[in-house]
């Protein structure tokens, strides 16, 4: 929890508050339902959530924005930005129903009002978004697939609409045809040794009406 602390020292009560219950929460459902590795809910902040709100240190979502997580898993990064961002949209969604209950359970004991779930694939969600955004579900030509046309025509940040990807290692293959990618090196945001390998990619998409 430090380290929430530590980069992001603006939080409102509330918002410290819902970050502190996260670890209780997930650790107690965690036991009932496993979502995340055991090593991982040691290290709960490090590796989920802090590597979630590099998003936010990339950037900002405005007020009545909406936002897509594919692929969410047990919430992350869906989770801790809508916590970060409460005056935007954010719409989890993963194909495995019961990792979507530790979703609905967490949500409800943060009293989190901005995020709603779908169990599906996301091929068959029919909205349109601000942004797309993951943690390493598929490979970028698979995921820009799955995605594309879920994004919104209109244009409200200064950073494009389209995927804000998390993922690691050596992405130059799979974004060989994604010119227009840019990659940001998490290193350049947290100094734990865990990012050092950890990226994101923005990869702007063109609105398909």
């Amino acid at each position: 929890m430090h380290l929430i602390k530590h980069y992001f020292p603006d939080l409102t009560a509330l918002q410290l508050q819902q970050f502190q219950q996260l670890e209780e929460l997930y650790k107690d459902w965690n036991l009932k339902i496993n979502v995340v590795s055991r090593k991982d809910i040691d290290e709960l902040y490090l590796r989920h959530v802090l590597h979630s709100l590099a998003i936010a240190k990339f950037m900002s979502f405005k007020p009545g924005s909406k936002v897509i997580d594919v692929g969410t898993g047990g919430g992350f990064p869906g989770i801790p930005l809508a916590i970060l961002f409460p005056e935007t949209s954010f719409h989890l969604v993963d194909s495995i129903a019961k990792k979507l209950k530790v979703v609905d359970e967490v949500v409800a004991g943060l009293g989190l009002t901005n995020v709603k779930t779908s169990h599906c694939r996301v091929e068959d969600i029919k909205d349109t978004y601000d942004f797309v955004v993951s943690r390493a579900v598929a490979a970028m030509p698979t995921f820009v697939h799955w995605v594309k046309d879920k994004v919104a025509k209109k244009q409200n940040h200064d950073i494009k609409n389209g995927i804000i990807y998390l993922k690691g290692g050596d992405l130059a293959e799979e974004l060989i045809d994604f010119p227009k990618a840019t990659v940001y090196n998490l290193s350049n945001y947290y100094k734990e040794d865990f990012f050092e390998t950890k990226k994101l990619v923005h990869l702007p998409l063109k609105y398909k009406g």
